[in-house]
């Protein structure tokens, strides 16, 4: 019979499910039937029958009814929803469920007689915004700070330093001490996991190790053992060491500290490509000014995305979900693999449940990001002009090594994207406010 002769509805269900009920006539059904065994008698062996030669009554005996009915039917339902598909043009993304189930609709299928069943699947969403125009959105303002300069080269500095041994005085802030120690839990005197070294280059700096570890290292000689007091932080990692006191048995077992070299000329060339400290100050400035300028517009944008998604009207189909959470887990496995660690040991099917189910949070936030802009590109009509593809694709390929492989289809598309974000951006900052908030303290400065 053909696709045409499937009677199909269709109703929508939340979550961005459509629900197609088929009915599928008698002829077809019977059609099912005898082709299922006719499949049956081609596969199966017995004893005294060449292959494809089994009567058919000795094959219905053999195989029982029940086999026979559930072959035709599966094969039913898989072409009847390709039928129903094509039928009305629909575009599900996702594979169907049987909405009452596969046992219960065996029950009542018997050839010959019409056939009603239903199928769910996930369709792609129609996302849509309350309000595109006149939307209020935050952004936390990011100042060139011109004291990270001075910062950036005391890094240079230590990291170009020459350790040198310290003779004839007790241990200070920012020497290099090497410990040995043994650390015990102060309530019960059980050792602490990790809590213990025979020799151990420790920085002496505020923050290396849990309060009151270095504090105590400090005025310390070499040769010499001392019993310090610590407790670990509220927010340590290890569950079992928060807040605990801890007494650290101490051994001084040598002391170095860093000659840090001169700041002029020479030390700009050695820890940069610039010739003088002057250059050496001006390039870092630049460099803090551009990536402070690039984390503002990054604010920007976030802030205007999301007042944006507030307007959005969407349901998120399982399928879609399902799919960013994968891609998530496949970016965190790639990481890893640069890192060179052994990504498919490391990644069992219990992690990467327990991956997908904590990605799901961020993979519905990144649906939704994008469905907004899509919505916003299509209710504003804002759309790309091929000459600026063209330039800006000349752009990249410039840009690009000559022996590099690339997919130009897909190098085309990624231009595409990036140009339609930027004009999304730009679109939404002209209709829309933005008022600076607070800034938030900078991670290395809080206490």
């Amino acid at each position: 019979m053909s696709a045409a002769a499937l009677k199909v509805s269709t109703e929508s269900r939340p979550s961005s499910r459509l629900a197609v009920t088929v009915t599928v006539p008698g002829e077809r059904c019977k059609a099912s039937y005898e082709e299922a065994i006719k499949s049956l008698s081609r596969s199966i062996n017995l004893p005294g029958f060449r292959k494809g030669k089994v009567p058919r009554s000795v094959l219905v005996q053999q195989l029982g009814g029940v086999r026979i009915k559930a072959t035709a039917l599966e094969k039913l339902i898989d072409n009847a929803w390709r039928d129903a598909i094509k039928q009305e043009s629909l575009e599900p993304i996702s594979q169907p469920d049987l909405s009452s189930g596969f046992d219960g609709l065996l029950e009542s299928f018997n050839p010959g007689d019409e056939l009603t069943f239903t199928l769910e699947a996930d369709v792609a969403p129609t996302p849509k915004l309350k309000s595109t125009k006149g939307l209020k959105a935050e952004y936390e303002a990011v100042a060139y700070d011109p004291a990270k300069v001075d910062s950036m080269i005391d890094d240079s500095r230590k990291q170009l330093a020459t350790v040198v041994p310290v003779e004839g005085r007790a241990a200070q802030k920012g020497d290099i001490a090497v410990l040995g120690f043994n650390g015990t839990y102060s309530d019960d005197g059980s050792e602490i996991e990790g809590g213990s070294a025979d020799s151990m280059d420790v920085d002496l700096d505020n923050g290396r190790m849990i309060p009151g570890f270095i504090e105590g290292v400090i005025g310390m000689n070499v040769g010499e053992n001392k019993s310090v007091d610590c407790q670990f932080p509220e927010d340590y990692p290890k569950d079992d060491a928060r807040g605990r006191k801890a007494t650290f048995a101490i051994e001084l077992k040598d002391l170095k500290t860093r000659e840090l070299p001169e700041l002029d000329d020479a030390f700009a060339k050695q820890a940069s490509e610039q010739d003088t400290m002057a250059e050496l100050r001006k390039d870092l400035e630049q460099r803090l000014k551009d990536d402070a300028e690039r984390r503002q517009t990054s604010n920007r944008n976030d802030g205007l995305v999301k007042a944006l998604v507030e307007q959005l009207e969407v349901d998120l189909p399982e399928a879609l979900i399902q799919q960013e959470s994968r891609n998530l887990v496949e970016q965190t496995a790639a990481q890893f693999a640069q890192q060179g660690m052994d990504v498919k040991s490391l990644f069992t099917p219990d992690l990467i449940r327990n991956l997908m189910q904590n990605s799901r949070p961020e993979a519905e936030e990144r649906l939704r990001r994008s469905f907004a802009l899509t919505a916003l590109a299509e209710a504003e009509d804002i759309k790309l002009d091929d000459s600026a593809i063209d330039t800006k694709l000349d752009e990249v390929k410039k840009d690009l090594s000559a022996d590099a492989k690339v997919d130009p289809e897909r190098l085309r598309q990624a231009v595409m994207d990036d140009l339609m974000q930027e004009q999304l951006m730009s679109w939404l900052e002209t209709n829309s406010t933005l008022t600076e908030k607070a800034p938030e303290p900078d991670s290395d400065t809080k206490s």
